[in-house]
């Protein structure tokens, strides 16, 4: 749309200048005429329809030139129409020369008084090609206005479409990534549900062990002996569940948390053993009171190392990891 503009500009432009350029040559050599010959200077400027001219430029210096030809052929102007054109043109535009030239001319066909029916009717004729041109003007110019508002309506009506599929392609972008992140969420979920179950067919067994043996512990008459016998073996199935289970509870969190516990050894290689251990039973989302119960400490102390642990694996740079919020 931009370059259709530049086209109409340019042709427009195009033919004015020729048309300008050719009568200007023209009206030099008129001009020269009226030094020796100022009758044929006349019949020459007679010549013209001026309604035909393509700019006012042309139009004012042929006015300029027609008044001055009248003078030198002692001819009176019936009106000032014509040489107010040179006079108001030369004003507008600031062409003080010209202005003062036209203003004297002016000035000197008013002091005139020589009429000649011929010369007169030849003035009105031209006065009549005038009023012509300015109404050709006036349409010429709403046509150019009306097409250049056709244009720039038609270069906004684009620019909105554009705007339109630029958005479109947004939402499509945004719509496809909440698609990812919701497939990734889910992945992360699976994930997580993958472990559970991994880690409660691990445990299951000896944690019902465990519950069997403790229940049976609180409901026993039996001696002190047999009350012993049946605390060392819940102390042997939770040391059980502290070594034998551990390595399979290490690899389960590797697989379904995206080897995160590989990236912690290789982060903070100097990791302490009792902390690596606690890390792998937060991330195997066991609970405080079971994993107290695994490591002999309190709750409280549980909740004090863990908080430690989380501040030392956040300095060296752990909150880049997806699955570290999920765990601590």
């Amino acid at each position: 749309m931009r370059i259709l503009l530049y086209l109409v500009i340019l042709s427009a432009v195009t033919g004015c200048s020729c048309s300008g350029s050719k009568i200007s040559g023209e009206l030099d050599d008129i001009s020269i005429i009226l030094q020796d010959d100022p009758a044929e200077a006349m019949a020459r400027l007679n010549g013209y329809d001026i309604s035909e001219f393509k700019d006012s430029a042309t139009i004012a210096r042929w006015a300029l030139l027609y008044s001055e030809t009248m003078l030198a052929n002692n001819l009176a102007a019936p009106t000032d129409t014509i040489i107010n054109i040179a006079v108001d043109y030369y004003s507008v535009h600031n062409y003080k020369d010209e202005y003062n030239r036209a203003s004297r001319i002016k000035a000197l066909q008013q002091a005139t008084d020589n009429k000649n029916e011929l010369a007169t009717a030849l003035y009105l004729q031209k006065e009549k090609e005038f009023m012509l041109y300015k109404e050709r003007a006036i349409r010429e110019h709403i046509v150019y206005i009306g097409l250049i508002v056709l244009i720039i309506a038609a270069g906004i009506i684009v620019w909105m479409r554009q705007r339109l599929k630029i958005k479109s392609a947004q939402n499509d972008a945004l719509m496809a990534e909440a698609s990812m992140l919701n497939k990734s969420i889910l992945s992360k979920t699976d994930d997580v549900s993958r472990l559970q179950a991994t880690l409660h067919g691990l445990l299951e067994n000896r944690f019902e062990l465990i519950d069997s043996l403790c229940q049976t512990y609180y409901e026993s008459q039996g001696t002190k002996t047999e009350r012993k016998a049946i605390a060392d073996k819940v102390k042997s199935e939770i040391e059980a569940v502290r070594t034998e289970s551990f390595s399979d509870m290490e690899k389960a969190v590797n697989d379904c948390r995206d080897n995160i516990l590989s990236f912690i050894k290789t982060t903070l290689p100097d990791i302490r053993p009792e902390d690596y251990q606690l890390t792998v039973y937060l991330a195997s989302n066991l609970s405080t009171r079971t994993i107290s119960l695994l490591l002999g400490e309190s709750a409280d102390v549980i909740y004090k190392r863990k908080s430690r642990l989380k501040k030392r694996l956040l300095e060296a740079g752990m909150a880049k990891n997806a699955d570290f919020a999920k765990i601590f």
